[in-house]
């Protein structure tokens, strides 16, 4: 008998018709909502599962849609800077674990440039439902560290750019973690070398009653995040053998060189992914543009490259079109090592890889004291700056679609360069590309990244952190 025909008359008959109705309904609620039901439980710290969040429904561009605020002074002083020491203050910072060239990256290392202070710390990026974001939850550190010791680590690969970056997020979770190397004034450093934070033993975050480390986590040996300086994303023996296979006669010529002897660092796929993978990361951020110039690629796109090298097209238009051949080149190879790397672990850890877009330079970014309400196009602009939305557009292309017809599904473009393009007040004081830490711009950067994983990613779907895959 169907439940549309039951007429309970006796009490127990009807007790039994309720339980029955509850029984019913809530199967009928697990069977279409799973995730909104494991989403509320709320599971202890350690405890090997992990289930999502609710949705944040805040994609890229939506958040980039915002607005700069204030200024918000974040000192009961609000007087002009007098002293280098007073930028952690101003920047809302409680100390940053990278000692990396500390007070450039602050900008406080020009006294000339104190006035600066601390008008340009205090903007808020300012995002909503308006613009199309939806449960963006204010950044907070300690979660953020939380997540990367339970669900992985961020492996960032960039240039100064993002070398920058990771200083900033040095900054943003303080105290929870401390950084390696160690740099002291006036040593000699490389820029090859990577530069990792780990979780601070001191951290208060260790003596929370629920706050337990997963199987296989090394304080001293899983880093939280790491930094490696990869301007290219290929090594230029890399580019230069795929250079000769997309124009053969050039590769005949025994004078041709792709590349000038301008300076540049970079990795190949086969060296960072092996870290990623193995190092306990389950994010890979990545960034490039600034470096695929006419002058590092002059042997065969300066506009006076000697008539045997020429190629299709010369100039700024011939280093976009190898960028674009170079980069479906990369992400064919790195969502290949992908999906190989979760059939082995088999669908334990879940490693995905978000393309950060390139911000481009502001010319005359000193005389500029005030964020922009719109961005700004130049006329003309330094190096490839007013071109670098080319680039920019070169991942969109090709990492966009969804569902099934996403070639890519492991790779996630953010085009998240807008709060940073309004930004020409925020550089540091040698120059008009790299950005203050604390100004607001990387510190968005973490926000949004930390954001995209645990929502729009929904990185808790995947339940169990793989205990042999965690411990290697």
């Amino acid at each position: 008998m169907g439940l549309a025909g039951f007429n309970p008359r006796s009490l127990s008959a009807k007790i039994l018709f309720l339980g029955t109705s509850f029984t019913f309904l809530l199967f009928l609620y697990l069977y279409t909502n799973p995730a909104g039901f494991l989403s509320s439980i709320k599971f202890p710290s350690g405890s090997g599962f992990n289930f999502e969040r609710i949705p944040g429904r805040c994609p890229p561009r939506a958040y980039a849609n915002g607005r700069w605020t204030g200024p918000h002074y974040r000192t009961h002083n609000a007087s002009v800077m007098t002293d280098k020491a007073q930028a952690l203050a101003f920047a809302g910072f409680t100390g940053c674990a990278s000692s990396r060239e500390f007070d450039w990256h602050l900008a406080a290392d020009n006294v000339e440039q104190y006035p600066r202070f601390p008008n340009a710390q205090s903007y808020t990026w300012d995002v909503g439902p308006s613009d199309g974001c939806e449960g963006f939850e204010p950044l907070d550190k300690a979660r953020v560290v939380r997540d990367m010791v339970q669900q992985g680590g961020w492996l960032l690969l960039g240039d100064s750019i993002t070398e920058g970056h990771f200083f900033s997020l040095s900054c943003v979770l303080h105290p929870h973690v401390i950084a390696t190397p160690v740099y002291t004034p006036n040593s000699y450093f490389d820029r090859a070398w990577p530069q990792n934070l780990y979780l601070n033993p001191d951290s208060p975050l260790l003596q929370e009653k629920h706050f337990a480390l997963p199987p296989g986590f090394n304080i001293t040996g899983t880093p939280l995040a790491t930094f490696r300086r990869v301007d290219l994303l290929f090594t230029q023996d890399n580019l230069t053998r795929l250079h000769a296979t997309l124009h053969p006669s050039t590769a005949a010529n025994a004078s041709f060189a792709l590349f000038s002897s301008e300076a540049a660092w970079s990795l190949s796929p086969k060296e960072y992914l092996p870290l990623f993978f193995d190092g306990g990361y389950s994010t890979m951020v990545v960034s490039t543009g600034g470096h695929w110039t006419t002058t590092l690629f002059g042997g065969a796109y300066a506009q006076d490259a000697p008539a045997p090298a020429r190629t299709a097209r010369q100039g700024l238009d011939g280093v976009v079109d190898f960028f674009a051949q170079a980069m479906q080149r990369w992400a064919d190879e790195v969502q290949s090592a992908l999906a190989e790397a979760e059939r082995m672990d088999r669908g334990a850890r879940k490693r995905q890889v978000l393309v950060r877009a390139y911000l481009p330079g502001h010319d005359d970014c000193h005389n500029i004291l005030d964020p922009w309400t719109e961005v700004h196009t130049p006329k003309g602009a330094s190096y490839n700056w007013g071109s670098i939305w080319r680039y920019n557009e070169v991942f969109e292309n090709l990492l966009s679609g969804s569902g099934a017809q996403k070639k890519y599904p492991d790779l996630h473009y953010l085009a998240i360069e807008r709060p940073g393009r309004l930004r020409p007040d925020a550089h540091t004081t040698g120059d008009c590309l790299h950005i203050m830490a604390g100004a607001g711009v990387m510190e968005g950067w973490s926000h949004y990244i930390w954001h995209y994983v645990s929502n729009e990613l929904g990185r808790g779907r995947h339940s169990r952190v793989n205990t042999a895959a965690a411990a290697r």
